[in-house]
């Protein structure tokens, strides 16, 4: 019997446009969006094979992908006596095939040619937009128990949340017995499940598919070339049809797992790290979350108020007060500035301080955020330059917009990569 390393094989899915996260989308495909501070969001997914012991990942995408692939090359690098590798397959005109990629089962169907040569049993599906600390040898051990042809991880969820999700029902021994794509609310009293009494307490009485898929390799090249050829999406069409012809199972997961689908959810997923006991814990050391290694020097703070706040490496901060916030890297925060409850990414490189001086002849401000500024319930982008004297105070009170700087969602005052905003400019 191969080991998991050998028996097993990763597509990790880098999604579509990702309108519903832009502007963050607009310049990057969503796996390569910053999280964290100093972290990708591709890098989740990654970790968690790694973790596990699964080191041959492609990942599948189409869309912005040049900062992705400059990432993944610069981050995953395996031994020269290891078969592990991170490679990035992007969707690519062929004579026999002259579109791009259409859904997730059809991402998965052209890139078969690029996998079919490895030797696997199994073939593990994830989604790069989500953010979840999950031992996936544990999932294989039940999906080899059950003997199972596809296994689905799922997690609880409440009523609100059903019907963005795929909903499904099993059996006592965990097989799955039915299934329905975002389920409209009034057939959702049809579809509740015994989730056990803890996630019951909280509500969460329907069991949803979390994109995560661990397929024979038999029953996936069956799937997508003989049964479906022309599906598109796994969720909307191979899952429904292959529970009656197939052994379907369920693994429940009861972590924490989010989707990162919009800026709502990616602004409470970094904002909720700051939290005394995080839900999702970056100081573990069995659940190490791997990223670009950078040669960066300590974060050096001056006069500061830190509340639960994270800061990455590399920063220079003199602000006044922080709090609630999660700061990237090389991030620059000047004097007398109060940031609440905000993402501040960071930048990518330092200015050095002759730059900073034509600049402020230009009357450009300098890279980062500069003095006497007020910052809340806010975003802001990689590299971007905020003036002395800026006002930014998100919050419902605002309605959506998406300006030339800026764009507001939920109330969140998103400020986009590389954006200028001079001083006293007020959002």
């Amino acid at each position: 019997m191969l080991s998991i390393s050998k028996s097993v094989v990763a597509v990790i899915l880098g999604g579509g446009a990702g309108t519903r996260l832009s502007p963050l989308t607009s310049a990057r495909s969503k796996p390569a969006v910053p999280i964290a501070g100093k972290y990708r969001l591709v890098d989740i997914p990654i970790s968690n094979c790694i973790n596990s012991n699964i080191n041959r990942m492609f990942v599948l995408t189409q869309f912005n992908s040049a900062s992705l692939n400059k990432h993944i090359k610069n981050t995953y690098h395996f031994s020269a006596f290891s078969t592990g590798f991170v490679d990035i397959l992007a969707a690519e005109q062929t004579p026999d095939n002259p579109g791009w990629f259409q859904g997730t089962a059809d991402a998965v169907r052209q890139s078969l040619r690029h996998i079919r040569n490895l030797e696997f049993e199994y073939i593990l599906i994830l989604s790069g937009d989500q953010l979840y600390q999950m031992d996936f040898a544990e999932m294989l051990a039940k999906h080899k128990e059950k003997g199972a042809d596809l296994s689905i991880a799922t997690i609880p969820v409440t009523e609100k949340e059903a019907p963005e999700f795929g909903i499904l029902k099993a059996s006592e021994e965990g097989m799955i017995t039915s299934f329905i794509e975002k389920p409209a609310v009034d057939v959702l009293p049809q579809w509740t499940s015994d989730t056990g009494t803890d996630m019951q307490a909280f509500g969460r009485n329907y069991l949803a598919s979390m994109g995560i898929y661990i397929f024979n390799r038999k029953a996936l090249f069956n799937f997508l070339n003989e049964v479906h050829p022309n599906a598109t999406d796994f969720g909307k069409e191979i899952i429904p049809d292959s529970i009656n012809n197939y052994k379907v199972a369920s693994y429940q997961y009861d972590g924490y797992w989010t989707d990162i689908g919009n800026i709502y959810s990616f602004y409470e997923a970094n904002l909720a790290l700051t939290q005394e006991i995080p839900p999702f814990n970056l100081f573990d050391n069995a659940k190490t979350v791997y990223t670009r290694p950078r040669m960066l020097p300590p974060a050096k703070i001056s006069g500061t108020t830190l509340e639960k706040t994270l800061i990455a490496e590399g920063c220079i901060i003199h602000a006044s007060r922080i709090e609630g916030s999660v700061v990237g890297i090389r991030a620059r925060i000047g004097h007398g500035t109060t940031v609440v409850n905000s993402y501040i990414m960071g930048n990518d490189y330092y200015e050095t301080i002759e730059e900073m001086a034509t600049n402020i002849v230009n009357g450009i401000p300098k890279i980062g955020i500069g003095e006497r500024c007020y910052i809340k319930n806010a975003i802001i982008d990689k590299n971007c330059r905020i003036g002395d004297d800026v006002r930014i105070n998100g919050g419902t009170h605002l309605a959506p917009i998406d300006h030339a700087l800026y764009t507001i969602k939920d109330g969140i005052v998103v400020v986009k990569k590389e954006a200028i905003i001079p001083n006293g400019f007020v959002i």
